[in-house]
């Protein structure tokens, strides 16, 4: 007997396969790992599995601790940190988890840049390995503006796990998209 398909069920189908997007630029075999996962429902509790708890960063000043701490440990040299903050503002329509900025400001004749990072407040509720990803994405913008080799080469440096976690981010994006983050 076969299973009736639904408009709904086509919809949830074209859902799933918009979220896979995060996952474009993978081999088709990891694609269709996750996608596996997501059909199956069980991309939670491969979440859970590989990272059962989350961070306990929640405010701009541990944040911000945070991040000058990986700074001045892997990155002394380069301009100082004016600012972090989780932001309301930024999503996944900014195509960014986190922004990295250069804000002028004016001190009487004098215009000065300050660095500020600014990371999705989305990210308050994840595990601390993800979260520490994107700050050492934006903290590598510091020195490499552009996602060149040599900017992957210092985010593996600060980070040796770099690539991996990336894609595991890319792999919470789907899981939120579709519905199964355990985190939320």
């Amino acid at each position: 007997m076969s299973k009736l398909i639904t408009s709904a069920d086509i919809k949830q189908r074209q859902s799933e396969q918009s979220a896979l997007r995060y996952l474009s630029g993978y081999r088709p075999e990891v694609v269709a790992q996750i996608g596996q996962l997501v059909d199956s429902n069980a991309l939670g509790a491969h979440f859970l599995s590989r990272y059962p708890r989350v961070h306990d960063i929640r405010t701009d000043k541990a944040l911000y601790d945070m991040a000058i701490e990986l700074k001045n440990t892997y990155m002394r040299q380069s301009d100082p940190l004016a600012k972090v903050i989780f932001d309301e503002k930024i999503n996944v329509s900014h195509h960014a988890l986190g922004l990295h900025s250069y804000v002028n400001r004016r001190q009487g004749n004098k215009v000065k840049a300050k660095n500020e990072i600014r990371i999705s407040s989305r990210l308050k509720h994840i595990p601390f390995e993800l979260l520490q990803m994107v700050v050492v994405h934006e903290l590598a913008h510091l020195r490499e503006k552009d996602h060149n080799k040599a900017f992957y080469q210092l985010c593996t440096f600060m980070l040796p796990d770099y690539h991996q976690y990336e894609f595991d981010m890319r792999v919470w994006l789907v899981a939120e998209e579709v519905g199964q983050s355990p985190y939320t």
